[in-house]
């Protein structure tokens, strides 16, 4: 696992970013989502280190970064702030042009990132998700019961805090068993990996942050966004389970490749026969599709 991967620590403006690099040729970020860290990569990365030089980063929050200070905005843990903040690790790394990938909360990061720094994003991956606005904009009972984490960890601390840090192994264990299609995937270690960060109360109130910020300023932003008719500029592929929920519940606007065809020009897209976490359930096709994208 990352057996061929350096690992570092780089010190941003607001914290730092933990991050793994290899390979040779063009520079690829990825970004995880949630309940995860950057290790939702491992088998994907080493198959994308042959074509390019890889990067996978945990969020600022999440895994082994830093958890920067928030404030009653939840400014630092808005997409705006925490994309700023990975650009400039790629700058640091010496990548003023880069493409990148983002799965679930990682995703939004990523287009956000596209948005406002489109001299540095070449291509555009996201996986599993709609944008952030599109996704409150639409959002009903079949969403809030779906997609608990999203009205859960947004409420006022210190509900979702305490929940989080108590109960990590539940909220694991739920997440890969209702969101998952094969959750024998996940070994102990791995599901171990990921509980710890949420165990640990700085990183529990940082997450439940980084919610509150989509279900507020993010929207926000998406919103004025849309009304300004600002677009994504570079190419973007989008990556569905098509086991799980997106694949039925935006039928009517023309599913996920429609809802992000408002965002940008040039979109491709398919779903991918697995649930939620299919870039552990699908290595290899994960993989291809993405490294078929990004040559």
């Amino acid at each position: 696992m990352f057996d061929q991967f350096d690992t570092s620590e780089i010190r941003t403006k607001e914290t730092t970013i933990f991050m793994r690099k290899s390979g040779n040729g063009p520079p690829l970020l990825l970004l995880h989502g949630f309940p995860q860290t950057h290790l939702m990569w491992r088998d994907v990365a080493p198959l994308l280190a042959a074509d390019f030089t890889v990067i996978c980063a945990d969020l600022p929050g999440y895994g082994q970064s830093g958890c920067p200070a928030s404030d009653p905005e939840h400014m630092p843990y808005s997409k705006r702030a925490m994309a700023r903040e990975l650009v400039g690790v790629m700058e640091q790394l010496g990548f003023e042009r880069f493409a990148v990938a983002g799965h679930d909360r990682g995703a939004r990061v990523a287009y956000r990132m596209a948005l406002d720094h489109p001299r540095h994003v070449t291509r555009l991956a996201v996986l599993d998700v709609v944008p952030t606005g599109v996704a409150w904009k639409r959002a009903d009972a079949d969403f809030a019961l779906g997609f608990w984490p999203w009205s859960l960890l947004a409420q006022p601390e210190p509900l979702p805090e305490r929940i989080l840090a108590v109960a990590a192994d539940a909220i694991i264990d739920s997440a890969f068993d209702e969101w998952g299609s094969a959750p024998p995937i996940f070994p102990p270690e791995i599901r171990e990996s990921y509980v710890e960060p949420l165990r640990d109360p700085r990183h529990a109130h940082a997450i439940c942050e980084e919610y509150r910020a989509a279900a507020e300023i993010d929207r926000e932003r998406d919103e004025a966004d849309q009304a300004a008719g600002r677009r994504i500029a570079c190419p973007l592929l989008v990556l569905w389970s098509g086991n799980g929920p997106l694949q039925s519940w935006y039928e009517t606007e023309g599913g996920p490749l429609g809802l992000w065809q408002e965002w940008a020009d040039k979109v491709s897209g398919e779903a991918v026969a697995a649930g939620h976490f299919f870039p552990e359930e699908l290595p290899q096709e994960t993989a291809n599709a993405l490294g078929s994208f990004f040559l």
